[in-house]
């Protein structure tokens, strides 16, 4: 049974560090946040995995390929460089919604977000890899967002990104799968288990609720880092008029 593999990264206990002895400025959260969510990613993706921004406090990854050990590593290699600490949850299931569940459980189950009990915690489940290993990435953008950004005001333009962000959230998540925002025009959904009918059934969903077309490219792997450059590779063969279909797959041999 192949299975894709969740890891939550959370602060520990972020909320009232940010406000002891006194309430730190704000733009010195925003670059904190910002720059570990940068080294995050960063030793996630040389492991195979991607990491995407929740709530810059919480940070959802595909980590097929991670071991225990090397979310270990990391949380090291995160104390030594920042005034806070990160606790792992980890989760796998056939689809990508279930797995994040099983990983906030397997996360909660450690103690409070708040807690100043709770330390550099790791705990759940991981996938044997990469016989047990399939992580299936879309990637969605918005057709001629060019057109909207050069004419309409930019903040009109981000709310609309933004519906159609919820929209494909519902839809997706519906499917039992994830998605989330990557900047521009850019999604990136987690979705095992959906085929090529099932993502245009979304596609169509989102067009009749905001007016707005879709495309996707889906890359099927054994880690996030080449399922995504495979849907990458597909979305580029549509942008550049080399098919008429708006959904390709590629899977890796």
């Amino acid at each position: 049974m192949k299975k894709i593999q969740v890891s939550i990264a959370q602060l520990d206990n972020y909320g009232p560090w940010t406000v002891s002895p006194e309430p730190k400025p704000e733009a010195f959260l925003q670059m904190l946040q910002s720059r570990l969510f940068a080294d995050l990613e960063e030793e996630i993706s040389d492991l195979g995995g991607l990491a995407f921004i929740t709530r810059y406090d919480n940070t959802i990854a595909i980590s097929n390929g991670l071991t225990i050990e090397d979310h270990e590593k990391i949380q090291k290699k995160i104390r030594e460089k920042y005034p806070v600490t990160v606790s792992f949850g980890i989760g796998n299931a056939e689809t990508a919604y279930p797995a994040q569940k099983f990983a906030s459980e397997a996360l909660q189950d450690t103690g409070s977000s708040q807690s100043a009990k709770r330390l550099e915690e790791v705990n759940g489940e991981t996938v044997q890899f990469p016989e047990e290993s399939q992580v299936q990435i879309a990637h969605i953008d918005i057709n001629h967002v060019t057109g909207y950004t050069d004419i309409e005001p930019i903040y009109d333009t981000h709310q609309l990104i933004q519906q159609v962000y919820l929209s494909l959230s519902e839809a997706l998540v519906s499917k039992k799968a994830l998605v989330f925002y990557t900047g521009g025009d850019n999604f990136m959904a987690p979705s095992n288990g959906l085929d090529k009918e099932d993502i245009l059934e979304v596609l169509t969903k989102v067009e009749e609720e905001t007016g707005i077309k879709l495309k996707a490219g889906a890359g099927r792997s054994t880690n996030a880092v080449e399922a995504a450059r495979l849907a990458s590779e597909g979305l580029h063969d549509i942008r550049d008029n080399e098919t008429d279909e708006n959904v390709i797959f590629k899977e890796s041999t």
